[in-house]
């Protein structure tokens, strides 16, 4: 079992939620930018052939949204690059991750977040001891959905890609691990639309809770 971090085990968006006090009731606009931009910058980074890690891309796409705000708070920046290494994990990730491993299958996570990162996000989630794997595309030297980013996690557990299920909420890298080739489930925390790319999941829950069940687990 493979998931991807960030919007799948940990809530991006809590990083802007904690600053509530300076953004106000903008909080959420203001994090969807910065989640926008971060994930434009590393697809146009690969496509560039201008590999920076994800905390360079995540600061990049910070002081993007700031200036686009007109937000000139000096003590801002470094407070909301702080909560982005303590990012909350979802209330149904911890469960869904303890089933799984109460049914004896190896668990890990595939993300774009480089090491230092991951490793502070697993901390803070409390989600160590419930992982065999943190695999950072810094290995590969490229973003998802980059087919050598997904070949980490068979190179990882010595499998083919249908031999693994990886479980993501961002439509584009469940779609881009589908047509890698892994077994893919969805977590379409939102009601989002299916994406019109080739491929897709075998299956589409609502939340984590729903992924033990895809495997007869519950």
């Amino acid at each position: 079992m493979v998931f991807d971090a960030y919007g799948t085990l940990f809530d991006w968006a809590s990083a802007s939620e904690r600053s509530r006090d300076v953004l106000g009731d903008r909080w959420r606009e203001f994090a969807e930018l910065w989640r926008q931009k971060q994930l434009q910058y590393t697809w146009l980074r690969s496509l560039m052939g201008r590999h920076a890690d994800f905390w360079k891309v995540t600061s990049e796409a910070l002081d993007f949204t700031l200036e686009s705000f007109g937000i000139a708070d000096a003590a801002l920046r470094p407070r909301l690059m702080g909560a982005y290494l303590q990012v909350a994990a979802y209330p149904d990730a911890r469960h869904c991750l303890e089933l799984l491993r109460a049914a004896g299958l190896s668990t890990a996570i595939l993300s774009n977040g480089e090491p230092r990162m991951l490793e502070a996000a697993v901390e803070s989630g409390g989600l160590r001891s419930l992982l065999d794997a943190v695999l950072s595309v810094e290995a590969a030297g490229t973003y998802k959905p980059h087919p050598s980013v997904y070949r980490l996690a068979t190179e990882r557990f010595g499998a083919e890609p249908g031999q693994l299920l990886f479980v993501s909420a961002n439509g584009w890298d469940a779609w881009g691990a589908a047509a890698f080739g892994m077994q893919v489930a969805w977590c379409n925390r939102t009601g989002q639309r299916p994406e019109r790319l080739p491929g897709g999941p075998a299956w589409t829950v609502r939340s984590l809770a729903e992924v033990p069940g895809v495997l007869g687990i519950g």
